[in-house]
């Protein structure tokens, strides 16, 4: 490799929420990933990286690249099309939408897929002209139940210490693969080798992080509420809690003290599948740590009672006093302010709760295929793959087609987009300026816009362009003000256009709607090549600098007014590396809870913690013994984010995972076939054996099931897509959160 060619490049990488800061040698054309490693100066990864990150060639070398846009024929298949005519068509056909029926009968999903995340802020410009009010994405079958409860008890989202926790405990989460906190691997290592912490794991499965747990609590699959009501109810009738810390800084303790000191806790272990006296002790250790860090995951939040679980978890570690000190819990200080949890009014067909703007995924289809007045008619699909990744695929595809316009934007023929209308091809996340949005870290908070690393192929756009060429069909930008804008960057600079951009958002608050376009057709012409769809970046650093100066001077960023937003802009801009953005003190916190104080009373939570002991919980039969959890994390699944089956070193089929006693009670073996059948659907799959696996519980992997063509440019699918067989109507009663892990299924074998 020629020296030039030889530069590591600094990006990151895209496939989970951490987004770790990675270099990269690209080959001697520039074309393709050639070597990847850590990149140490990232301020959170610390050039740490995982099992996955080396394969990211994978995503932008592809062979089903879309290169134009397509518009489904008569005959259901596709034909090419320019983007001038897909652009007037698309805007022509939502207008019409709007015009008729209001712009909230149209749907959006989207607004920033994972690690794609600035084409959210330009669709908003899109989304305010065609007066869109109704949308969703992938959070709202994973995360809201959580965010609501996190609001209401906290006044945001929140996260925790892990690394300096003497207690930590993984609910549902299995960090060995799914990471969730930087130098997972490392870290765990750690946690179980210091013999003055306790790593504690409550999962049905015997993980990789449980092997090094000093505590598995292998709960029954589903019945994680029954077990963390028996801890907290031991830490209110065994008076653990820490009295000093529930005086002063909550509120609503009576109302908790009198619902868990009537829970039975014995029945509560019985139903858990966890002795009374282990429930007991591990209770006890929590109360008993200086520090305890806790994360909950999607198997807890995509099960039975799985708001609830938010709930009671919470309760475990602020009774004992574990908030705002090192070690413990902290609401997060980021830009673009992701989980806020406030509730906004319901679906408009089933009265779904909306949670951070989003309406529950498993009612979407429900909301399409009605004769109700207020059904949703046309939906914008941008970085997701809905069809494929939320409950009940069929009724996905039916709701999809029932719709008078669909619109995909996305790089590949993904399985939605082979349901839509019009699919638009738009560069991948490397072809252009990203970042990172998923801000938890404490006490610095980091923030990386990447430069892209390729040149985009002919024919495609990112969404910046998209959506501005959107918003010059409809209208939507007033007459002469691009100009005008322009006009002051080029006679007084950015000074000059920011006192500009702001005096006209006084005047006209409803310009705030087509903003990122602005920005990226003004401002975006000034920034570095390749990277002017960063423009939007410049509202969000202003909007925290003045949100949150104090931790931005601390940071080191320096500047009088209006300049330190645009001095934090500059410098996540220049860094080559992700740049800290906020530094803060752990006493900081507690201005982020609404009054000061933790509020302990949710009524609506505690009467369905009075209730479990009541509850007779069944969550199998006897038509369908086992219980399915859809979409488990392996060494190489990654949502639907790599379609090429070839990236995955092992479990190229994503086997089903059964209990060795199981399998051989049905006449299955390794390599062998089963059928899976769910009350909505069956489907074949290939078997592996699994000793960490309970009796009656089974899994598959998620990120499996797509289509990708073979070596001959056929289409050939690879592994089971779970949600053939997931249903939308199991799902939270509190924000329709899916029950992905706990699916009652049969099984039987295939001669």
């Amino acid at each position: 490799m020629a020296k030039s060619n030889a530069e590591w490049k600094s990006t990151a990488c895209i496939l989970c929420a951490l987004n770790c800061g990675v270099k990269v040698q690209l080959n001697e054309g520039g074309t393709q990933i050639m070597r990847t490693k850590g990149d140490e100066d990232h301020p959170a990864s610390q050039g740490y990286l995982c099992n996955k990150a080396s394969r990211l060639n994978f995503y932008q070398n592809r062979d089903d690249r879309l290169h134009t846009p397509m518009k489904r024929n008569a005959d259901g298949g596709y034909d090419a099309i320019d983007w001038d005519t897909a652009i007037s068509e698309i805007a022509a056909k939502l207008g019409a939408i709007r015009d008729e029926h209001g712009g909230d009968k149209i749907f959006y999903y989207g607004g920033g897929g994972q690690g794609n995340h600035l084409p959210g802020a330009y669709a908003s410009t899109t989304l305010g002209n065609l007066g869109v009010r109704y949308r969703s994405n992938a959070l709202a079958q994973e995360k809201t139940g959580e965010f609501w409860v996190a609001q209401r008890m906290f006044g945001g989202y929140n996260h925790a210490d892990f690394e300096h926790a003497q207690v930590i405990i993984f609910l549902g989460k299995n960090p060995w693969q799914s990471h969730g906190f930087h130098r997972a691997r490392a870290e765990i290592r750690d946690m179980a080798k210091d013999p003055n912490r306790t790593l504690i794991v409550i999962d049905p499965k015997r993980t990789e992080t449980a092997d090094l747990a000093d505590i598995h609590l292998a709960v029954k699959v589903g019945r994680d509420a029954w077990l963390l009501a028996g801890m907290v109810a031991t830490i209110i009738q065994e008076g653990l809690q820490d009295k000093a810390f529930i005086l002063e800084h909550t509120k609503g303790f009576g109302a908790v003290a009198k619902v868990f000191g009537q829970v039975d806790i014995a029945d509560c272990a019985a139903k858990a599948g966890i002795e009374e006296a282990v429930i007991r002790a591990t209770a006890r250790t929590i109360a008993g740590a200086s520090s305890v860090a806790v994360f909950e995951d999607l198997g807890v939040q995509m099960n039975r009672h799985s708001t609830l679980v938010s709930y009671l978890q919470r309760l475990t570690w602020t009774l004992t006093g574990n908030f705002a000190k090192p070690g413990t819990h902290y609401t997060v200080n980021g830009l673009g302010k992701m989980g806020s949890g406030r509730e906004g009014g319901t679906s408009p067909v089933s009265g779904g709760r909306i949670i951070d703007g989003l309406v529950p995924a498993h009612t979407i289809p429900d909301e399409i295929l009605t004769h109700h007045p207020n059904r949703y008619r046309a939906m914008i699909i941008e970085s997701g793959n809905p069809v494929h990744s939320l409950p009940d695929s069929p009724k996905w595809r039916e709701a999809m087609r029932a719709l008078d316009c669909s619109v995909v934007i996305d790089i590949a023929m993904t399985e939605t987009a082979q349901q839509a209308d019009y699919v638009l091809p738009a560069t991948t996340q490397f072809e252009k300026a990203e970042a990172t949005f998923f801000n938890f870290e404490f006490p610095e908070n980091y923030f990386h816009v990447r430069p892209p690393l390729f040149a985009p192929p002919e024919g495609v756009l990112d969404e910046a362009e998209i959506h501005a060429r959107l918003a010059g069909a409809l209208s939507a930008i007033p007459q002469g003000l691009e100009d005008e804008l322009n006009a002051a960057l080029a006679d007084g600079g950015r000074a000059a256009f920011r006192d500009l951009v702001f005096a006209k958002l006084a005047e006209d608050p409803t310009l705030s709607r087509i903003a990122p376009v602005l920005l990226y057709r003004t401002l975006g012409k000034t920034l570095p090549p390749g990277m002017q769809n960063a423009a939007a970046v410049w509202a969000i650093c202003h909007q925290h600098a003045m949100a949150s100066r104090t931790t931005v001077e601390a940071a080191g960023i320096a500047g009088e007014g209006m300049d330190l937003g645009e001095n934090l802009f500059d410098a996540i801009l220049q860094g080559p590396s992700a740049v800290i953005m906020s530094r803060e003190d752990w006493p900081d916190v507690w201005q982020r809870a609404p009054g000061g104080v933790l509020n302990f009373e949710l009524a609506d939570l505690l009467d369905a913690a009075a209730d479990l002991n009541d509850e007779n919980p069944r969550e199998a039969n006897d038509e369908y013994p086992f219980l399915l959890s859809a979409g488990e994390r392996r060494d190489f699944t990654a949502n639907t984010i790599i379609r090429n089956p070839a990236w995955r070193r092992k479990d190229k089929q994503g086997a089903l995972y059964i209990n060795p006693e199981d399998a051989a009670r049905l006449n299955l073996g390794d390599g062998s076939t089963a059928q899976i059948t769910t009350q909505r659907g069956a489907m074949q799959v290939v078997v592996e054996t699994n000793d960490r696996m309970q009796r009656g519980h089974i899994s598959l992997p998620n990120g499996l099931g797509l289509v990708y063509p073979d070596e001959n440019g056929e289409p050939i699918t690879t592994g089971t897509s779970p949600n053939e067989l997931t249903s939308a109507h199991m799902a939270d009663k509190f924000v329709g959160t899916p029950w992905h892990k706990s699916v009652p299924v049969r099984i039987e074998a295939v001669e």
